[in-house]
């Protein structure tokens, strides 16, 4: 009888790089593992502490989140972005950003509503994995197809990531502004991934949010952010969204509902990691001197870099189905992530991350350019 029950969904495909992870640990000073973009450094003291001032958390908190919290939330969209959003109606703090991707097609009533959800080409799996688990198919139709004039009928729900993940592209404000006016005209929610946001590369300004597209009109748009990248918070599932107050106003509910609510102490953490600027500069900075490193050894070896002008991630080509790329790196002990996990659009590439401590970034660069000759 169990078989009848459960989603059925497809084995995580991270899981299909064990002979990869295997071969490469027998390099004799390890393997690299650049594979999976998630925070090696220390999280900054500041937020530890909060976390642990906060512990006395016998009572419930809020789905909403606290007062404070809100308004530190709105805080950081105007330091950061320069855009003002009300802290009562506009914001909501989410157990990682991942879980809003995830449940965004559910719990907005897609199924019920006979609507699909689009996202990129090449796209982080959880935007079609959230649409399988809302029983709704997912599109694969990209900002500039979406500016150009492609068709939106029957999407309920459609993201866009930018910073992207895993080309790590910007799109820029035009481009958003006239993406936001065709969502609009289509009756179509629209949701930006924007997690890589402060760590762009090309400017010191961060990546454009959504929400500076749409200007004092933030009605059908929502704004998706994870403080894992930017303050080393993954395993505090610390995110928000802001945008759209009637959205937020139904969200809130069905969260409250369904127990969706973030820990206190994680809502007091956050409060400190929103305020604290100092340490999102640093961290930019670790991760710039690891990117410079890196990108120069896979250029000697002989590796393309495309787009990666923002976030975690050097988005690397040689012109080859990504598992021949990825059988290569292992040879030298380096893990890197298919461009297959992103979509067909994307089986040429391989995902090379950041996140890996400075040694271990050194390690790789060095392998590379002792393989190149």
């Amino acid at each position: 009888m169990s078989s009848r029950f459960g989603l059925n969904l497809p084995d995580y495909p991270w899981d299909r790089l064990t002979e990869f992870r295997n071969r490469a640990a027998e390099n004799p000073d390890g393997a690299c593992d650049l594979s999976i973009g998630t925070p090696v450094d220390p999280t900054p003291q500041v937020i530890q502490s909060a976390l642990s001032d906060a512990g006395d958390a016998h009572g419930y908190p809020t789905t909403a989140g606290t007062d404070e919290l809100r308004e530190a939330i709105a805080w950081w969209y105007q330091n950061w972005h320069g855009v003002s959003v009300d802290p009562a109606a506009e914001v909501l703090p989410t157990i990682g950003s991942k879980e809003m991707v995830a449940w965004l097609p559910t719990l907005l009533g897609l199924r019920r509503a006979g609507l699909d959800v689009a996202c990129p080409s090449a796209a982080y799996p959880t935007y079609e994995m959230g649409a399988t688990i809302a029983g709704v198919d997912c599109r694969r139709l990209d900002a500039a197809d979406i500016a150009a004039g492609a068709s939106l009928d029957g999407i309920g729900l459609l993201w866009i990531n930018t910073p992207g993940n895993p080309t790590g592209e910007v799109l820029d404000t035009d481009t958003l502004a006239e993406v936001v006016r065709r969502a609009r005209s289509a009756g179509v929610v629209l949701a930006s991934d924007e997690c890589y946001g402060l760590l762009n590369w090309e400017s010191e300004s961060p990546a454009p949010s959504i929400l500076n597209a749409a200007g004092d009109d933030h009605s059908g748009v929502l704004s998706v952010y994870s403080m894992s990248k930017q303050s080393n918070l993954a395993g505090y599932r610390a995110a928000f969204v802001a945008g759209d107050s009637q959205l937020i106003g139904d969200l809130t509910k069905s969260r409250k509902h369904a127990g969706m609510i973030v820990p206190f102490p994680v809502q007091a953490a956050m409060i400190a990691g929103l305020r604290d600027t100092a340490h999102v500069i640093e961290q930019k900075e670790r991760y710039r001197t690891r990117r410079e490193l890196l990108r120069s050894g896979l250029e000697a070896y002989g590796f393309r870099i495309d787009h990666s002008s923002a976030g975690l991630y050097l988005w690397s080509s040689a012109d080859v189905n990504c598992w021949d790329s990825l059988s290569k790196l292992a040879e030298i002990g380096i893990i890197a992530g298919p461009g297959e996990f992103y979509g067909e659009a994307a089986t040429d590439h391989v995902r090379i991350a950041l996140t890996a401590s400075d040694e271990r970034i050194r390690a790789a660069a060095q392998r590379l350019h002792r393989a190149a000759g």
